[in-house]
């Protein structure tokens, strides 16, 4: 079969997978000339080839990272040639940026890894693959080879990878609300589970913040199901929420737009207030008081990108939202299980 006309979208489709070069790997070797086509370098990846031209690829020794590595404690779950595990506390950001150039994950993970990386997009770094908030606590899978991130991103991309999420509400979304059953893009499946099918897309006026949409944006869905309800009516609750899609602010955006944000968000659940009458003092005044989102990543599953092996790997609550479930219950007498 005759080649795309385009020099990017041939190598796309004939550069063996083994390679493990992506699409915006491949089209960086070709602006930076480690791409040849019968012997001429070509940097346009727009090019026209044709049938039997001979197509030779240069991929450089990974370059050491422009980011400094720093003696930073992990807790790491799993670890092998390709990948790692780790269970990240809230507080921490992903990826170094403008305004927080360090102290972040990658750093540790490049203290961590020392010289052992092979390399991710041409540069001894780890392949971030997936984030979650700084203030949102649990688990991530990082790359620590192209091959390994070119599979996992696949799974990311496809939605196959299983993430879940433990996280504290406002109230308990029930699927009698009749609120809820008049909402848009709001229904209830067999087991009272809570789904919400949106768009997200940049809020209008605050850019730092998603906000739902209709057109435009990005399709999302979110389901979460009640598994611990405090108070009586329910103040609040404990989710398990699991993703369809994974976006920025997912869970937190359609849980607000719900109208059960989460405990703590100072983004999304600023303003809101718990019936204080309805819980323990104490649980009240710390729920109240929660510093950030209650927001957990617990669960991750995903395919070993080169062995194939179905991994699974669970994180415990941390240390702040155990003790505020336990304020909110009180030997265990004031919550129901659903």
């Amino acid at each position: 079969m005759d080649p795309p006309p385009r020099l990017d979208k041939a190598l796309a489709r004939d550069v063996p997978g083994d390679a493990a070069l992506s699409r915006t790997r491949l089209a960086r070797l070709i602006t930076e000339g480690q791409v040849r086509v019968n012997g001429t370098v070509v940097t346009d990846p727009k090019a026209r080839v044709a049938e039997d031209d001979e197509i030779a690829i240069t991929v450089p020794v990974a370059e050491d990272s422009h980011i400094l590595p720093e003696d930073i404690a992990l807790d790491i779950l799993h670890e092998d040639a390709d990948l790692l595990v780790v269970n990240k506390p809230a507080g921490m950001v992903v990826h170094p940026a403008p305004g927080t150039p360090g102290g972040t994950l990658v750093n540790a993970l490049l203290h961590h890894f020392g010289g052992e990386l092979s390399g991710v997009g041409g540069q001894k770094r780890p392949g971030i693959v997936h984030r979650i908030d700084k203030d949102t606590s649990g688990l991530l899978v990082v790359a620590k080879s192209d091959a390994a991130h070119h599979g996992l991103a696949g799974q990311f991309a496809k939605h196959t990878a299983q993430r879940r999420y433990l996280a504290l509400c406002h109230g308990a979304p029930e699927a009698s609300d009749p609120r809820l059953r008049g909402l848009r893009g709001v229904d209830f499946e067999p087991g009272n589970i809570l789904r919400i099918a949106s768009h997200l897309n940049r809020h209008r006026t605050d850019r730092q913040k998603q906000a739902v949409c209709w057109a435009g944006g990005r399709h999302a869905v979110t389901r979460a199901r009640t598994l611990q309800r405090f108070g009586g009516p329910a103040a609040c609750a404990l989710l398990e929420c699991w993703l369809e899609t994974g976006r920025t602010h997912q869970i937190r955006v359609h849980m607000a737009y719900a109208g059960h944000g989460l405990i703590g968000d100072p983004v999304y659940g600023a303003g809101r207030k718990l019936a204080q009458k309805a819980l323990p003092p104490a649980g009240a005044e710390m729920a109240q008081r929660f510093d950030r989102q209650a927001l957990h990543a617990a669960s991750l599953g995903f395919d070993h990108p080169v062995s194939g092996e179905a991994l699974a790997f669970e994180a415990p609550l941390p240390a702040d939202m155990t003790a505020l479930i336990a304020a909110l219950t009180p030997g265990g007498d004031d919550s129901t299980v659903a």
